[in-house]
């Protein structure tokens, strides 16, 4: 199987990466061509050197869709994308890379099947962005996209493409509506969700971290483990199950920041607590007041999709995979 992760310099790329390196047979048939893209020349996995393929290719650029779909891999992962403060702050660049992207690679894996016939499976990250105020108590499988942010409308035009395409038999598509990924490892990047992550990974390390909003803010949460597994689970799955609403709401763990704190007091003690500093900052706080906060993600529970269900659990998986299982 030729498998072709787009985005994977990105953290979730990185990790799906990393686990189809350590488990080649993770998605079923074995490897026997990796391609990995992204703006710059993703690391390709040891264990998978022989068979990979590192390209820097920006998807939005004249020409470089085409040059992926004529390599016509049987899997695609595609990533590949910018932060939602980043699409906010520059509406420009958002659709370009978000929108404009996305559709020259569908367009381009209609491109070959026109030519030969070519229908890969396609698994799209999309978000929980794609809905908007007002919400219910909790948000059900049916609930409308509404987006109130250019980052969510630009994922959620893309799902509608995602559908149709496959519904015309392009490509056999699935859309994953990611949660907030917590804790992310790293450095803080430019998603106006980052904090949710930052008051977590610095205080953990003995840093100081900045909280722009209230505690009492809730989200929807899942950690970079769970992130992976929904992505290879979607590439193993029978989408006969999925039938024409290709774009699915993952299942996660709904938590104030408050409570975020108190797991970091029960698993790092009130010393990493004290390392969070309060400074408000509107502009993040009314992008995140138009965030979903909770979810009955039935269709993918069903489906086999599975996520944390508290976040001590999100913590120590942290600590495992990033910090060696100590702090």
């Amino acid at each position: 199987m030729h498998v072709m992760v787009i985005g994977a310099a990105g953290m979730i790329g990185r990790k799906l990466v990393e686990k189809l390196g350590s488990n080649a047979e993770a998605l079923g048939p074995g490897i026997d061509r990796l391609t990995l893209v992204d703006v710059v020349a993703p690391p390709v996995p040891a264990a998978l050197a022989s068979v990979s393929n590192a390209l820097a290719l920006d998807l939005s650029d004249a020409g470089a869709a085409a040059t992926l779909a004529a390599l016509r891999p049987d899997l695609i992962f595609h990533l590949a994308a910018i932060v939602s403060g980043e699409a906010e702050a520059d509406f420009d660049k958002g659709y370009r890379v978000n929108l404009d992207g996305t559709r020259s690679l569908f367009e381009a894996i209609r491109y070959e099947g026109q030519k030969e016939p070519y229908t890969p499976r396609l698994i799209f990250a999309s978000s929980i962005a794609v809905f908007g105020q007002p919400f219910p108590e909790k948000i059900s499988d049916d609930f409308f996209t509404t987006p109130l942010t250019s980052y969510g409308t630009q994922k959620a035009i893309c799902e509608l493409l995602l559908a149709d395409y496959s519904r015309r038999g392009i490509f056999d598509g699935i859309g994953i509506r990611l949660p907030t990924i917590c804790i992310r490892p790293g450095k803080p990047n430019k998603a106006a969700s980052g904090f949710f992550s930052n008051i977590l990974r610095e205080p953990l390390v003995g840093q100081e971290a900045v909280l722009p909003v209230d505690e009492n803010v809730r989200h929807w949460f899942a950690s970079p483990r769970s992130a992976v597994g929904f992505f290879v689970h979607a590439a193993r799955i029978d989408t006969s199950k999925i039938g024409p609403r290709r774009n699915l709401t993952m299942p996660g763990l709904s938590a104030l920041v408050g409570e975020e704190i108190e797991a970091l007091r029960r698993v790092a003690g009130d010393k990493a607590v004290k390392l969070i500093r309060r400074e408000a900052d509107p502009a993040v706080r009314a992008i995140v007041s138009g965030w979903a906060t909770d979810f009955d993600a039935q269709r993918a529970t069903a489906l086999g999709f599975k996520a944390e269900a508290n976040f001590d659990e999100i913590i120590k998986i942290h600590i495992d995979d990033e910090l060696g299982g100590k702090i």
